[in-house]
Parts: structure tokens; C-alpha cells; sequence
């Protein structure tokens, strides 16, 4: 049944407004999946959410980080139009759904990507990150970079290795003493 004037009139307010909140869109070919992987895949989106927001007095609902939206080309298309962001919406393929990411993009584009590693009906076709359109094979290789923690950890872990090495060292030297002394001793 299609839609009338005002509900496509609702939906393309609704898209404005979240293009306008964003940090990140990527866009999804869906073809072939199933009803319940895509729900899977919503759900691992509210997971990511609950996650960030564990150790925070605030909970903030489901979708103020991630949100999938599966729209028609042509209202995604004046939408993004209406908000400066030039896109051929015709190079899309496929079934189409938008993910927003309101607060950090890599971590949307991570989660995009390992659900369609698992899911191969689900394909990465681009997506805009600093109002800039990547293509997919960017989007992929921004998903493979290391997390921010990932990289504090290294970092402190490379900081510190030259400090435990001298300790290290410094412990073998008078254990070495210990023996030797044990060794007269006896």
C-alpha cells in the first residue's frame, strides 16, 4: 500500500532531524536477509548503547547512540539533499538502510562490519563520516582500525615495558648474588 503525502512528509521530517544529530551514516544493502538477522542486528546496535552507558548514573534510551532505518531511495535522497550532503542516491543497489551513529562513528562502523562478516547478505555500500562521503572499502578499513582503549593500552604498555625490563634485570642480578652466597655458605 503506498504511502501518503503527509506519512512521507512525517518520515522525511524524522530523517532531517536525525541526519542533522549524526556523527556517522552508513548505508546498507540488506538484500536477502532475514527479518530475524536484521532485528539481531538492531538489537546488537541497543546492546552497543546499554554497554557505553553501564558504568553511568544517566541511561539514556535505546537509539539516542545507533539507530537503523530502512527508508525508500527517494526520501533518503531529499532528505540528505535538504541537508547538504551530496550522495548519487541512484549508486546505491539494493534494499537500503541507513544507520546513524549519534555519538561516535567508529564504533558504529565496527559493529556494521563484524554483523556482516557473520551475515553475508548484509553489504556495506558507504557511508559519511565527517560529512564526507567513504565508500565502502573505507568504511571497512576504518572498522578494522584499532579502538581508542586499544590504543591507550599499547601505549602504556610500550611506556612501560623499559621500567619492567630494568626491574627485571635488577632481580636477576641479586638473585644471583642469593645463590652465590647460599653456594659459600654451604
Amino acid at each position: 500500500m503506498p504511502l501518503t503525502k503527509e506519512q512521507k512528509q512525517k518520515i522525511l521530517e524524522d530523517l532531517k532531524e536525525k541526519i542533522a544529530r549524526q556523527k556517522a551514516m552508513i548505508f546498507v544493502d540488506f538484500t536477502g536477509l532475514k527479518v530475524k538477522d536484521l532485528s539481531n542486528l538492531r538489537k546488537k546496535l541497543r546492546e552497543d548503547v546499554f554497554q557505553r552507558n553501564q558504568g553511568s548514573a544517566e541511561r539514556s534510551e535505546a537509539g539516542s547512540y545507533n539507530e537503523l532505518k530502512v527508508v525508500k531511495k527517494t526520501l533518503l535522497g531529499s532528505a540528505l539533499k535538504e541537508r547538504d550532503f551530496k550522495i548519487d542516491i541512484e549508486k546505491l543497489k539494493g534494499e537500503v538502510a541507513i544507520v546513524f551513529g549519534f555519538k561516535d562513528g567508529l564504533s558504529l562502523a565496527k559493529i556494521i562490519y563484524q554483523f556482516a562478516e557473520a551475515n553475508p547478505n548484509l553489504k556495506i555500500l558507504g557511508g559519511f563520516f565527517e560529512k564526507k562521503f567513504r565508500e565502502a572499502e573505507e568504511i571497512i578499513t576504518l572498522a578494522q582500525l584499532p579502538s581508542r582503549e586499544e590504543l591507550l593500552a599499547n601505549l602504556v604498555r610500550t611506556v612501560s615495558a623499559p621500567v619492567s625490563n630494568l626491574v627485571n634485570v635488577l632481580q636477576g642480578n641479586i638473585k644471583g648474588l642469593i645463590c652465590i652466597l647460599t653456594k659459600v655458605k654451604a
